[in-house]
């Protein structure tokens, strides 16, 4: 695994800070109705993908999820004021504002998408790929989803592919209690969710979703045993949510103490703790990297919200012609 050094905690506290206090944001927007339908945040899971980020070659490797899909992007290297105008469905956005929340897509950045249908990327992950492997890219595919969608049938379709033509991809299952509003527990008769890749004999195991250096190991191995051929590998991440699963979720279904137990190990105090007790910053610095992020966010929000709508005439332009079909170009 590549080194975990000074710099790359400090890169980890900086990233999952932004994350954080991007998505923070985005609830307060919502809550004013600048941003509409369904809002899923990803507060408490940060440290699983700062983690994969660590393990992965950006200039080749892809990334796919579901509609929990945010943040991923800006890692990836998309331009976060982007995103922001994507969520308030700007023009300026990465779907020019006709994908919203759910819907995050990036071909540029290797980021293909958070995807509404639960498990619908499980296998368009495999598939990616695949492609990788028949062009030989020597790319690796991440492919998340969450606990819920580890049901789906699909998934096991997948599994068998990608072990059968040894795939170069990683299945990510972000683990964070409930799938909704429904805790695992209620969901299969076992709750190690990483045990349904033995079936096909995929290498799988769980790891500690809350800290970014065993992600990171994690992430490490699978990935180099993708790339060097060798197939697949399937993760659990147990990890947490601290808000509920979308902005409508009144949280019945867990207490309050419950949440509070799980901020006791919430990864960006776990990142400043080793910072601040390895002496890497001093408390004057990370106020300083807090200001920046918070400057940051500032800036997205002032971009998306002077971003303008898009104009009605791009209904038109992103169907295709009947004249020629199908081989009439995009407009877009």
């Amino acid at each position: 695994m590549k080194e975990v050094t000074k710099e790359v905690y400090l890169k980890w506290y900086e990233d999952m800070l932004l994350w954080r206090k991007f998505e923070d944001k985005l609830a307060a927007l919502y809550i004013q109705q600048k941003v509409r339908g369904f809002l899923h945040l990803y507060n408490g899971q940060e440290a699983v993908l700062a983690g994969a980020l660590h393990a992965m070659d950006l200039t080749k490797d892809k990334m796919i999820t579901a509609y929990r899909n945010h943040v991923q992007p800006i890692g990836m290297g998309v331009d976060p004021r982007r995103v922001m105008a994507e969520l308030l469905g700007k023009a300026t956005g990465t779907s020019k504002g006709m994908g919203g929340s759910m819907h995050i897509f990036s071909k540029e950045h290797r980021f293909y998408g958070g995807h509404g249908i639960v498990g619908g990327q499980i296998p368009l992950g495999a598939g990616l790929a695949f492609g990788d492997k028949y062009n030989g890219t020597g790319g690796v595919t991440m492919t998340y989803f969450g606990d819920g969608a580890a049901r789906q049938g699909s998934l096991h379709e997948a599994f068998n592919m990608a072990m059968l033509w040894k795939l170069p991809v990683v299945f990510i299952v972000e683990n964070n209690g409930y799938a909704m509003g429904t805790s695992v527990e209620r969901t299969a008769n076992h709750t190690d969710i990483w045990k349904l890749g033995l079936g096909y004999e995929m290498p799988c195991g769980p790891v500690d979703g809350m800290n970014p250096v065993k992600v990171a190991e994690a992430m490490t191995e699978a990935i180099d045993r993708a790339r060097r051929g060798d197939g697949p590998t399937f993760l659990e991440m147990k990890t947490y949510r601290y808000r509920g699963h979308s902005m409508s979720d009144a949280q019945l279904y867990r207490s309050k103490e419950e949440v509070e137990e799980y901020k006791k190990i919430d990864p960006i105090t776990q990142v400043l703790d080793v910072i601040l007790d390895q002496k890497y910053a001093t408390q004057e610095e990370i106020e300083v990297i807090d200001q920046r992020v918070k400057d940051l966010v500032e800036e997205c929000v002032q971009f998306a919200e002077e971003s303008p709508y898009p104009e009605i005439q791009q209904l038109y332009d992103v169907v295709y012609d009947q004249e020629n079909y199908p081989f009439t170009p995009h407009k877009l």
